[in-house]
This record gives structure tokens, C-alpha cells and sequence, in this order.
């Protein structure tokens, strides 16, 4: 049976090719329980593979069918084939964490296989310090950041005693009852009052546009033309770090801001000097969109685990301020702004108004024109919320979590943040060929982390 696809999770597919990749990642890093090593680790991934179980989410494949009037569906593979999906891979010596985030960047490069479910898991052994790592790749029309670390928590457990639990790809979830939220069964009156919502967010739109039109939003063609925005390829660059959430809390309490608030402003001081350092800052600031999670707790608990519901908010990043302070009030006021506009409204109706602050973006990219407009934003900053505390899978410890994303044609810089235990890490994710020494910019999170403790005296 093919269940229909939601438009958001079918558009990652209209407008991927070969030089635009649509799949998200995430590295793991484990701690192998007392008296076990990554060879046996190895073995308990080689035992899951042999048993075969495998969740619904994980078995479908992606298909067009005239039942959903040629649109992208959901079907289960009746060919499924785990050992293709469950790959092993070992680091080159010395194994540091600069060859396995090499591997990463080349693992991340290439794309999914359009037969089969559109997911990866790969177990890398081979670093010098005895850990194990993970790398998992799964394309954004089957989930997104969110849906992504809820099924990382939902294969995981705080008890560091807990064994014999099932592999990543074998959730013990519910059966689905839904095709990306949308009962099969309840399609026509779903789409009735998805028509009724939409009407009323009209009002919310026209605003929207006025506000735009007036100067007194940044959802305006007003973002400059920078070294992100342009033509990119395939081949990709990654690079991770994290730092202390306490850090960043008590920056973001004596600046009055929210922990996003300067999360963003780290990024914007580390993309200041970076393309300082480059000769190519603009003088008018950098405009990010920033990704609002629409799920609820409601849906976290229902059908597979998957889909996508994302909002937009376009923020002011003030990179052209030289002071640390200024920019991360900057920074609170436009994410301010944003937040008010989309207050009142429902799921849907945020994600009509989102789209039409979009729409320049999606446009060029499924038309692939780029360049014939100026960029409504420059690039994308995400920051999805992930577990609270520490959690292991059979023992192994889990010590990092590190977010692969999306640089999209005119894009080619993405970067996501993911929260776990008491650390917030960065994940940078960029065109090979685009953006050169990525690197450079954690050294430049990490100053300007400082100086945020300076400007609002918590150093």
C-alpha cells in the first residue's frame, strides 16, 4: 500500500541531484562499557544485523504511484536488505578525531539510494582512545532534526546496566497509523480543514508583507551577497565541537536574551571574523533563517517517529556591529520580532506563512536559477533540543552527539546545534569547495563565546 507523502517531506526530494544531496546526519561517540572494546561492540551490531528486525520507519522506500496523483508516497520494501544499510568502517592511524571527521564529511557526500529506504548506519572503530563511533544518514524526506534525535532516544537508556537492547534500526515503536501525520482513512475531511486553516492564516500573510514592504521585518530581500551564496557541489566538509550549556546559559541570563538568542550570536561573531579573516564580510549584516520545531508532545508519541514539521523565522545576525554585546542584542530583538509574527497561529498556518517567506529560496532551488535574485537569507542556523541526561546503549556510554545537515544550492554553510547532558555542540556542515578552512570557524565559536562572558560580565 502507498501512503501518501506530506509536501514539506516531498519537496527534499523534487530538489535533490547529485550536487545537492537532501539527507541529514549524526556522528555518535561511545565509551565501550568496562572490560569490552570496540570489537565488541562490532559483534553486537554484526548480531543485530543477523536477527533482521526492523522498524516500519526503516523499511519503507519512497515511490510515485497514480493512487497519490503521481506525488511522492511511502511503500514497504519488499527487497529490504539490512546488510546494505548497516555498514562497517575503520579510521586510518593514528584514528584522532581529525580522520573520523574526515571519513564523515566523505560518508556525508554521497548520495542514497532512491531504491531502497533512505537511510545509513555506519559503525567506525579505529580511534585512537578506544572509543567506537556511529555515523547515521537518513534523507529529511523521510525525518527532520527533531524527529532525528527522538529516535536516537527512544534505542537508548540511562541505565548503564541495561543490556540486550535493540539496535538503532529496530525501534520497538507503535505501527504507524499515519503517512506523515495524515490518516489515509480521514484524507478528504484532513484536507477540508486544512483548506479553512490556511484561509485564516491570509491575514497573518498580508501583515507579514506589510511588515516586510514597511522595513520592519527581515523578511525582505534585504539579505547581501556573500561567499555562501552561490553555486555549490556535492562534496562536503564537516567539523564539530561542543561547549558547556551552563557557559552559554549564564550568558544568555545576564544579557536578557534566550539560550538560542546566543547561540546565534556566537554564530554571529565566529562568521564576522571568519570572513574578515577572508576579506569578505559584507557591509550590511548577515540574515539567517532560523528553523522553529513544530512538533508537539503529542506527536512524538504517534505513528513511526518521522516526518518533517518546520517553521521559519528569519533573524538579524548584527554581523556588521563590531561589539560582542550589541550584536547579541541585535540578535534578541530580531528573533523578538519573529516570534511575535507567528504568535496565535496554528501548525498549519505557520507553515503557509513560513513558505511564503521562503517561497524566493524554494523556487531557485527547485528551478535551479540561482543567482538571478539576491538571497533572502544567507545562511541556516538550527538548534534542535536533545536529552537531558547522560544515556548509553548496552553499556556503551554515549559522550557526544554531533549534527550533519543540509547546505542547499546558494547555501553553503549550514550550521545546527544539538543540546545532550550538559553540552551543546556545534555541527558545521559546508561545500568543500565553497568554504574553505571550516575549521577556523570553531576556533572563532570559541572566542566569541568569550566574548560574550566579557561583554555581559560573567567572566
Amino acid at each position: 500500500m502507498l501512503l501518501p507523502m506530506s509536501p514539506t517531506s516531498s519537496m527534499f526530494l523534487l530538489g535533490e541531484t547529485r550536487e545537492h544531496p537532501m539527507h541529514v546526519g549524526g556522528l555518535q561517540l561511545f565509551q565501550p562499557p568496562d572490560g569490552a572494546d570496540a570489537l565488541d561492540v562490532r559483534a553486537m551490531f554484526e548480531a543485530a544485523v543477523a536477527d533482521g528486525d526492523v522498524a516500519p520507519l526503516f523499511s519503507k522506500r519512497a515511490r510515485r504511484a497514480l493512487t497519490t496523483f503521481g506525488q511522492w508516497g511511502w511503500e514497504p520494501d519488499r527487497s529490504f536488505d539490512l546488510e546494505h544499510h548497516v555498514r562497517f568502517n575503520a579510521l586510518p592511524r593514528p584514528g584522532r578525531v581529525l580522520e573520523l571527521l574526515a571519513l564523515c564529511s566523505r560518508l556525508h557526500s554521497s548520495l542514497l539510494d532512491r531504491h531502497r529506504p533512505l537511510w545509513e548506519m555506519h559503525l567506525i572503530e579505529g580511534l585512537e582512545d578506544g572509543r567506537y563511533a556511529t555515523y547515521f544518514k537518513v534523507h529529511h524526506s523521510m525525518v527532520d532534526g527533531v524527529s532525528a534525535l527522538r529516535l536516537m532516544q527512544r534505542m537508548l537508556s540511562e541505565d548503564p546496566d541495561e543490556r540486550h537492547m535493540p539496535a538503532p534500526w529496530a525501534l520497538r515503536s507503535p505501527a504507524p497509523r499515519r503517512a506523515d501525520g495524515v490518516d489515509v482513512a480521514q484524507l478528504p475531511g484532513a484536507l477540508a480543514r486544512g483548506a479553512l486553516e490556511l484561509a485564516g492564516a491570509t491575514p497573518a500573510i498580508l501583515r507579514l508583507l506589510n511588515r516586510s514592504l514597511s522595513g520592519h521585518d527581515e523578511v525582505v530581500a534585504a539579505a547581501p551577497k556573500s561567499m555562501f551564496n552561490v553555486p555549490i557541489t556535492g562534496a562536503r566538509r564537516f567539523a564539530g565541537q561542543s561547549w558547556s550549556i551552563d557557559r552559554i546559559r549564564r550568558i544568555s541570563k545576564a544579557g536578557e536574551a534566550t539560550l538560542n538568542d546566543t547561540v546565534l550570536a556566537m554564530c554571529s561573531g565566529a562568521l564576522r571574523s571568519y570572513l574578515l579573516e577572508l576579506g569578505a564580510l559584507p557591509d550590511v549584516p548577515l540574515i539567517a533563517m532560523v528553523p522553529v520545531s513544530l512538533h508537539t508532545s503529542e506527536s512524538s508519541a504517534e505513528g513511526d517517529g518521522g516526518g518533517n514539521a518546520i517553521g521559519a523565522v528569519l533573524c538579524n545576525l548584527g554581523t556588521h556591529l563590531d561589539d560582542a554585546g550589541e550584536r547579541l542584542r541585535t540578535v534578541h530583538a530580531s528573533m523578538q520580532r519573529g516570534k511575535e509574527s507567528l504568535q496565535g497561529m496554528s501548525q498549519l498556518q505557520i507553515l503557509a506563512v513560513s513558505a511564503v517567506a521562503m517561497s524566493p529560496v524554494v523556487l531557485e532551488w527547485l528551478l535551479r536559477a540561482h543567482g538571478r535574485m539576491r538571497p533572502v537569507f544567507n545562511l541556516i542556523i538550527s538548534n534542535v533540543p536533545g536529552p537531558h541526561s547522560q544515556l548509553y546503549w548496552n553499556g556503551a556510554r554515549l559522550d557526544g552527539v554531533y549534527p550533519l545537515s543540509v547546505p542547499i544550492d546558494g547555501q553553503a554553510l549550514n550550521i545546527t546545534c544539538t543540546s545532550y547532558a550538559d553540552e551543546l555542540a556545534f555541527g558545521l556542515t559546508g561545500c568543500r569547495r565553497t568554504v574553505p578552512h571550516l575549521q577556523r570557524l570553531l576556533t572563532f565559536l570559541d572566542d566569541e563565546l568569550a566574548a560574550l562572558e566579557r561583554a555581559t560580565g560573567v567572566a
